[in-house]
């Protein structure tokens, strides 16, 4: 492997690092006349590589909003369209990149390796290797079922009782099966239904003669993976590369390493990092206006906590699974940018029934709980209700930083 520490690092300042990270990622100051159609949904796509996928309901399907995120209100069935339409409106798929990730068709030649991977019983759960190695008859029958009869849910096939009795992870055997297809690539997900079951299909099916691109090598589709990579993110270490796309760690320091002697990525020594970081070798730091923007954990800024913490100074975790009584801020909490600095959180629910947006908690980072800030958050809560069919935004708790937000409100 060569030896990347031989080559002198250009210096990047703390808040270079946070306009690196905020550009990559395709933030801009969403401007109501302008229509966001789908080629504009699209190239902010291509810009984060991926939108993660995810059950959590509370609010809105993770993967609306990024979208909204960067770009402002748009219509969620223009996205629809591009993940699940028909051959001719569909421009994604669903596979495995960050975590289930709605991805560009274009990039399947880029994962590949990782079905690849999965056809020799490696890189998955151990559950879906174990049905693959000891049951390849079955597994092979219902290749045959959706041959024979088209898209077909895993909860269509058998009525077994489920494993643990859990309805996420306690799996009947063909939804542990059809798992492994997926995984594997031989199969795809059509759609996802309103409980969030796949419905899988036969992937030249789904996304045409795109399902027949050759196996890049896999140090090729990796480097490829990377290129795109470092750009979302502007800078970033090793493990932050590692991480974006889960690549093995072995596999991601080769191709960084390299990269770096190819030219392909630049060595970065950041304002208090402890690690060396990476910058594609056309990186440029625009001083563009810093976003204001309302972001979900599943936002691809998001994904990584130390990182967040590192390049922004914000401390955030994620509590949905933390019992309700030992929850510090909320459980479904949004992250408030302000000018490219975050703020504030909100604990947020959209109540459907009632057609309100809820504000369950408001807090302000130290030395931000400000008129300002308030006013701008309220500003960004209104476009979120509209965004997602809501008639108002009602602040339930009244102290410290809610009450200031509530006043807003009543502003407003």
């Amino acid at each position: 492997m060569p030896d990347v520490s031989a080559i002198k690092p250009v210096s990047i300042s703390a808040k270079q690092a946070r306009h690196l990270a905020l550009a990559g990622q395709g933030f801009e100051t969403p401007d109501p006349d302008r229509a966001v159609d789908r080629r504009r949904i699209m190239k902010m796509i291509r810009k984060s590589n991926m939108l993660q996928i995810d059950s959590v309901n509370v609010l809105s399907r993770a993967h609306y909003m990024p979208v909204f995120s960067r770009l402002g209100i748009y219509d969620r069935e223009l996205l629809d369209q591009l993940s699940w339409g028909t051959a001719k409106q569909r421009k994604l798929f669903e596979y495995w990149g960050h975590e289930a990730s709605l991805i560009p068709v274009e990039d399947y030649p880029l994962y590949r390796w990782r079905m690849e991977d999965a056809l020799r019983g490696e890189g998955m759960w151990g559950r879906m290797a174990r049905i693959a190695r000891e049951e390849p008859d079955f597994v092979a029958s219902l290749l045959r079922h959706l041959e024979r009869e088209g898209t077909t849910a895993a909860s269509a096939l058998n009525e077994e009782p489920r494993e643990g009795g859990s309805q996420w992870w306690g799996w009947t055997k063909a939804k542990t099966a059809m798992e492994y297809l997926f995984w594997s690539g031989q199969v795809m997900a059509r759609k996802r239904r309103s409980s969030f079951e796949r419905e899988y299909d036969l992937p030249h099916r789904i996304i045409g003669d795109a399902a027949y691109a050759p196996t890049l090598p896999r140090d090729v589709a990796q480097r490829a993976l990377i290129a795109r990579g470092i750009v979302a993110m502007g800078v970033a270490t090793t493990a932050d590369i590692r991480k974006y796309f889960r690549l093995p760690n072995e596999d991601a320091k080769a191709r960084v390493a390299e990269m770096v002697e190819n030219g392909d990525l630049v060595p970065a020594s950041v304002e208090g990092w402890a690690q060396p970081g990476f910058i594609a070798p056309d990186a440029k730091i625009r001083r563009r206006s810093a976003p204001s923007a309302l972001m979900v954990p599943f936002d691809p800024v998001m994904w990584e906590r130390d990182r967040v913490e590192r390049i922004f100074g914000f401390n955030y975790r994620i509590e949905i699974y933390t019992p309700a009584e030992k929850r510090q801020f909320g459980y479904y909490v949004l992250p408030f940018m302000h000018n490219g600095e975050f703020v504030a959180r909100v604990d947020l629910k959209a109540d459907r029934q009632a057609k309100v947006l809820r504000v369950f908690s408001a807090h302000a980072e130290q030395g931000c709980d400000s008129d300002d800030v308030a006013a701008s958050l309220m500003v960004h809560l209104h476009q979120l209700a509209r965004f997602l069919d809501m008639e108002g935004v009602e602040v339930t708790q009244m102290n410290g930083f809610s009450k200031r937000l509530a006043a807003q409100g009543a502003l407003a």
